[in-house]
């Protein structure tokens, strides 16, 4: 591989690379009794054989500490209905207990929190954590999954929420 020269201003790299619609989704973890969630849009299918996906936790969230040490996680791929609940775990600093209170969730075979509504569910062992810069990519194997609901997804593109 070549080394590119040229410096690439963070701005408009964000500007380019919003151009790419993703799903949104939000990652859960328990640890030391109590739920952790962060939402993601950096959220991916890895392998068939064996199933594996990953997510990237920034470094600095509280929510990266927590996933690590925990070990386990889910995912719930969410509905252009939970809107609300993708910018509330985008925030930063919201208190911990009775987060997940406002939506209905029920806890899967590990015990992480899934959401009710969401369109898909996953849970994941954590199998390798890799480098990214200012985040960790989290890899994990699927232990459970489901489809609770068959709604619509929620999009996110050039920096917006959209629906299909």
């Amino acid at each position: 591989m070549h080394s590119i020269e040229r410096p690439v201003d963070p701005e408009a790299y964000r500007k380019v690379v919003g151009r790419f619609a993703t799903g949104v989704a939000i990652v859960t973890t328990r640890f030391g009794g109590i739920d952790h969630a962060m939402t993601v849009n950096s959220f991916t299918s890895v392998s068939l054989e064996p199933l594996l996906v990953l997510f990237c936790a920034e470094k600095v969230a509280r929510f990266h500490d927590a996933v690590l040490e925990a070990g386990i996680w889910g995912v719930s791929v969410l509905p252009a209905s939970m809107e609300d609940a993708s910018r509330f775990f985008a925030h930063r600093g919201r208190p911990l207990n009775g987060q997940l209170t406002r939506w209905a969730h029920h806890r899967g075979e590990s015990g992480v929190a899934l959401f009710d509504e969401a369109i898909a569910t996953l849970e994941c062992t954590t199998t390798d954590v890799h480098e990214g810069g200012d985040h960790s990519i989290v890899v994990g194997a699927v232990t459970a999954m489901g489809t609770p609901s068959e709604e619509m997804p929620l999009m996110y593109h050039e920096g917006r929420y959209k629906r299909l």
